[in-house]
């Protein structure tokens, strides 16, 4: 299986996938518990596979528990990303609790925590063209999943990825000074 996948052919993937895609998926969502974003894990992980399967070194060990490493780290890190953006999103829910509570009075914007954030983050969003910038407001202030988002704008999952992507790439161009203030 290994030769074949190395060989570049496609039917080795396809029998790799039905074999394994249950199990990988399994594991994603038992380090997860979202059926979605599991999903998007095993996507991932078998473009990783396709992608790096010259790197596996059958010396070191058999394909499966490889794959089975990339199914869990990618799993982790999605975890991490997730819990990273409910940290934010509580910086936030913070903010507007000190916004709320100024009332009336005209809020200085430099007692807001995350004000400034917010302000530059909402200016680098209006920069993107609109596709991009709508897959954003789904991912990230709507809190979809990939797939959730290409079934909602009925586009191939992607092309959300890939605008993803690329939004990513823009907004953190656009925004690396803030870099220190998110971690």
């Amino acid at each position: 299986m290994v030769r074949r996948l190395k060989a570049r052919d496609e039917h080795a993937l396809q029998e790799l996938y039905d074999t394994l895609a249950p199990w990988v998926l399994g594991l994603a969502h038992r380090i997860l518990h979202d059926e979605a974003e599991a999903e998007d894990v095993v996507s991932d992980v078998f473009v990783k596979v396709w992608r790096q399967v010259h790197t596996h070194d059958s010396r070191r060990g058999p394909l499966v528990p490889w794959i089975l490493s990339i199914t869990r780290n990618r799993a982790l890190d999605e975890l991490r990303r997730r819990r990273r953006w409910w940290r934010k999103a509580e910086r936030w829910e913070q903010a507007q609790g000190t916004v709320e509570e100024a009332g009336d009075r005209a809020p200085n914007e430099a007692a807001v925590p995350g004000w400034p954030l917010h302000r530059e983050v909402h200016a680098a969003l209006a920069t993107l063209p609109d596709e991009l910038r709508r897959v954003v407001t789904l991912a990230y202030f709507e809190g979809l999943s990939h797939s959730q988002i290409a079934r909602r704008l009925q586009q191939p999952l992607g092309t959300v990825k890939t605008r993803l992507r690329a939004a990513h790439r823009k907004l953190t161009d656009q925004l690396g000074h803030l870099k220190d203030w998110l971690e």
